[in-house]
C-alpha cells in the first residue's frame, strides 16, 4: 500500500511538470505570400497561470527556406529554431509573444509547419485563407519590397479571447483593414459627433508612457508588456481615456514598411483597452527624433509620416470613434526650446496636414474619425501663436493637443529639490516658484478655450503631471494639489487631461507611476481618486 502511494504521487508529479511545461498554444501562421517568397508569424501563448520566462521552439519546411527573421534569435537551416530576446522572453498568463519569418518558397506554396517546443503544449498551424497563392497574388499586393522583411500589403486581424491575440492575415491592393471577432473590442459605428462633442464625452485621461515607445523594445525602459488587467484598473479606477505612446520605425525595415508582427501587437494593446471601455489614443511618439521641422528634411519626414500613417490607418480603418489617432509628439528642433522660427512653425504646421491627408485617403471610417494634430512642441505659447488648423475633408473631426508641464522646476525637475511646493498654499516663498501659479493655469487654458474649442477645434492636453519628491516631508500635498488643480482647470475649460504615468518605478522617488504596471494595483489611490474626481 505504501508503494502504490509512492507510485501515485510519483505519477501526479510527472503529470503536474509535464502540464506545466506545456502550459503555451504555439502557433505558426503564412501571413503574405507572393510569386517565390513568403511571410510567416509564430505566436506563442501561455495559457497557463503562471510567468513563463524564456522560451525556443523549433519546426521544420519541406521546401520553403528562411532569408531573414525578426523579433528573435534565429539559429539553424531547417529545421530551424528561435529563441527569446531579452526584452519579449517573459510571457504573462494569458499574454502572447510574435516573432517573423520571410524566405524562399523554392517552386513550391508556402507553408504552416508545426511549432514544437517544450513550452508548446498546443502546437498549431494555419494559412489565412485569403492569402492567394498562385502568381496573380503579385499583381493584386501593395507596392512593398517583398525582400523587406514585412509587407504592406498584409493587415493583422486580431480577435482577443482572455488577453490573448490570434493573429491571421490577409492581402489586399492596400494595407488591409483589421477586425476583431470580438464584439465588444471592435465596433464599426462612428456616432454623428464632432470633436467638441467627442472631447466631453472622454473625461480624465492616463497615459501607457514609457512602454510602446520605448527605444530598444517595449520593456527596455523598465516597464512590462501591457495587460487586459491593466486597463481594467485603469478604467476601475475611474479614467475614461488612455494614450498610448508607440515607436514604429525600429519596426520597420529600410523602406518604412512595418512588421506585422509589432502591427498585430499595438492592436493587441488597443484591443485591452477598448475592451476595457476606454478611448483610445494612438501615435507616432518620440520614435527617434526624426521628425526634425526643417525646410532640408521637410520632403522626407512628410514621406515617412504618409508611409506609416498609411500602414496604422488602414490596420484600424474598421474601428470605431472611440479609437482617435494623433500624428506626432513634441515636434521641435532637437536642443531649441526658444521660440520656433517660421522655418520651424512652418514646416511642423506642414507634419499636422501631411498626417491629415495621409489618414484621410485610406476611407473607410478613416474618413471621418476624430484626428489630433499639435502645435509646436505643444507648447501652449507657440500653439496658439503659430498653429494652423490642417484642411480636412471631414468637417468638425480635429483636436489640437499640447502639454502643461509649467513650473518646470516643481513638475519635472530632478536634479534640485528647492522648489517644491506650488499653489495658493505654499508656506515657504523661496520653495515656491514667483510665476506658474492658478491664475497663470487658469488664463493658459482659457487662451486655448478660446482659439480652439470655441471655434470647433476640440483640444486634448495630452501629458502632464509632476515627479514625486518621497525625501522631501510633505511634498506629496503639493503635487496632489497641483495635478488636482491642473486637471480641473483643464475639464472646465474644455479639454480632455490626459496624466503622463511613466511607470515602471511607481512609488518611487521622482516618479510619476500610479499604477503598478506588473500586478495592476494603484500604488497611490488617493491621487488616482483626486485627478479622477477633478474631471467632473
Amino acid at each position: 500500500m505504501r508503494s502504490l502511494f509512492s507510485v501515485l504521487i510519483s505519477f501526479l508529479i510527472v503529470c503536474c511538470a509535464s502540464v506545466q511545461s506545456q502550459a503555451a498554444t504555439c502557433k505558426y501562421t503564412v501571413v503574405n505570400q507572393w510569386t517565390g517568397g513568403f511571410q510567416g508569424s509564430i505566436t506563442i501563448t501561455n495559457n497557463g497561470t503562471t510567468v513563463m520566462n524564456g522560451w525556443t521552439v523549433a519546426w521544420q519546411y519541406s521546401a520553403n527556406k528562411i532569408t531573414s527573421s525578426w523579433n528573435a534569435t534565429l539559429t539553424g537551416s531547417n529545421p530551424y529554431s528561435a529563441t527569446a530576446l531579452s526584452w519579449n522572453s517573459t510571457i504573462q498568463p494569458g499574454q502572447s509573444v510574435s516573432f517573423g519569418v520571410q524566405g524562399d518558397t523554392n517552386g513550391t506554396l508556402a507553408e504552416a509547419p508545426i511549432v514544437t517546443g517544450s513550452v508548446c503544449g498546443a502546437a498549431t498551424s494555419s494559412v489565412a485563407s485569403s492569402v492567394k497563392s498562385s502568381s496573380s497574388s503579385v499583381a493584386s499586393t501593395s507596392s512593398s519590397n517583398p525582400s523587406s522583411g514585412t509587407a504592406t500589403s498584409s493587415s493583422v486581424k486580431s480577435s482577443s479571447v482572455a488577453g490573448t491575440s490570434a493573429s491571421s492575415v490577409k492581402t489586399s491592393s492596400s494595407v488591409s483593414s483589421a477586425t476583431s471577432s470580438s464584439s465588444s473590442s471592435v465596433s464599426t459605428a462612428m456616432r454623428n459627433l464632432t470633436s467638441v462633442q467627442l472631447s466631453q464625452l472622454m473625461g480624465a485621461g492616463w497615459n501607457l508612457g514609457n512602454s510602446l515607445e520605448a527605444i530598444g523594445g517595449e520593456t527596455a525602459w523598465g516597464n512590462p508588456v501591457p495587460t487586459q488587467a491593466l486597463m481594467n484598473a485603469v478604467k476601475a479606477a475611474g479614467f475614461k481615456t488612455v494614450r498610448i505612446p508607440v515607436s514604429w520605425t525600429q519596426y520597420s525595415d529600410a523602406n518604412y514598411n512595418i512588421s506585422a508582427t509589432w502591427m498585430a501587437h499595438v492592436q493587441q494593446v488597443v484591443d485591452y483597452a477598448k475592451n476595457a471601455g476606454l478611448y483610445v489614443i494612438i501615435n507616432i511618439h518620440w520614435d527617434g527624433g526624426w521628425m526634425q521641422p526643417k525646410y532640408a528634411n521637410q520632403t522626407a519626414v512628410n514621406s515617412r509620416i504618409t508611409k506609416f500613417w498609411t500602414q496604422i490607418a488602414n490596420n484600424f480603418k474598421n474601428y470605431d470613434d472611440y479609437l482617435l489617432f494623433a500624428g506626432t509628439n513634441e515636434v521641435m528642433v532637437d536642443g531649441d526650446y526658444g521660440t520656433p522660427t517660421v522655418e520651424y512653425y512652418t514646416v511642423q504646421n506642414s507634419f499636422n496636414q501631411t498626417f491629415v491627408n495621409a489618414v484621410r485617403a485610406t476611407g473607410g471610417n478613416n474618413a471621418v474619425r476624430h484626428l489630433i494634430v499639435q502645435g509646436f512642441n505643444t507648447n501652449i505659447d507657440h500653439t496658439v501663436n503659430f498653429a494652423t488648423i490642417p484642411t480636412d475633408s471631414a468637417s468638425k473631426r480635429l483636436m489640437m493637443e499640447v502639454h502643461f508641464y509649467d513650473p518646470y522646476n516643481f513638475t519635472l525637475n530632478e536634479t534640485s529639490n528647492t522648489i517644491w511646493q506650488w499653489g495658493a498654499n505654499a508656506t515657504i516663498p523661496s520653495a515656491t516658484e514667483t510665476w506658474a501659479n492658478e491664475s497663470y493655469v487658469d488664463s493658459q487654458f482659457q487662451r486655448m478655450k478660446t482659439k480652439f474649442i470655441d471655434q470647433g477645434v476640440a483640444v486634448i492636453m495630452g501629458e502632464f503631471g509632476a515627479i514625486s519628491r518621497t525625501d522631501i516631508s510633505g511634498a506629496e500635498t503639493y503635487r496632489t494639489y497641483w495635478d488636482q488643480y491642473i486637471t480641473h482647470s483643464a475639464y472646465t475649460h474644455g479639454m480632455v487631461p490626459v496624466y503622463w504615468d511613466n511607470g515602471g518605478t511607481a512609488g518611487a522617488n521622482h516618479s510619476m507611476g500610479l499604477f503598478n504596471r506588473s500586478t495592476a494595483a494603484q500604488v497611490y489611490p488617493s491621487l488616482i481618486g483626486t485627478i479622477v474626481g477633478a474631471a467632473k
